[in-house]
């Protein structure tokens, strides 16, 4: 399993810029986020979790995996037509969603290597072209795929949750947590992965 990366420079860096969050941080210790580098993987796996239990998820994860011998690729995943897809556990929608991303990868419309050097913008912009993929789980492929240091989501339940809690506020508008945003930049995937503990304390 690979996590996140990061150490003493972010976390001493957020505890100058927000003290509040620095006192978490030391009661906290250093939270692992588990991370997903195949950003094909990763959009497959994103698409089989929407709107279904961690458990049913993971076990049509599984049954994704053991169909294609032991690793999801593009190459892979386009041999097989949706209904095969979608026999593995998930609805035909979601089935023509990942056709439809594999398509995209063998095609050249994304060019992963290529993305993990490019503006945020322009991952947002390609990954949300992608059937299936909307703006939060762009984000969340950006942190847990592509390793960007700088991803805190308005879009994040969970983060918003977080920030609530260690705050002491009973809501949170846009533009307070735009505030706090760039005031955890350029490490907000750090306070991320604090405000997800957080939220789930």
């Amino acid at each position: 399993m690979q996590y996140f990366p990061y150490g003493t420079i972010e976390t001493e860096t957020l505890k100058a810029a927000d003290p509040t969050l620095g006192a978490a941080i030391d009661r906290l210790g250093h939270p692992n986020r588990p991370l997903m580098p195949d950003l094909f993987a990763a959009l497959v796996n994103c698409v089989i979790a929407q709107q279904i239990s961690t458990k049913a998820a993971e076990t049509v994860q599984g049954r994704v995996v053991d169909r294609c011998g032991g690793s999801v690729t593009p190459e892979q995943i386009v041999r097989f037509s949706e209904e095969e897809i979608q026999s593995l556990g998930m609805s035909r929608r979601k089935a023509g969603y990942i056709r439809g991303i594999a398509l995209a990868f063998v095609s050249g419309q994304i060019d992963a290597e290529k993305l993990r050097d490019a503006e945020e913008d322009r991952i947002i912009r390609e990954l949300t072209a992608l059937p299936g993929i909307g703006i939060w789980t762009a984000e969340m492929l950006m942190l847990h795929s592509l390793q960007r240091p700088d991803i805190c989501s308005w879009n994040d339940l969970g983060i918003r949750r977080g920030m609530m809690r260690l705050y002491g506020m009973e809501t949170i508008s846009k533009d307070e947590f735009e505030g706090l945003r760039r005031r955890y930049s350029p490490y907000g995937s750090v306070a991320s992965i604090y405000l997800w503990a957080l939220a789930h304390l």
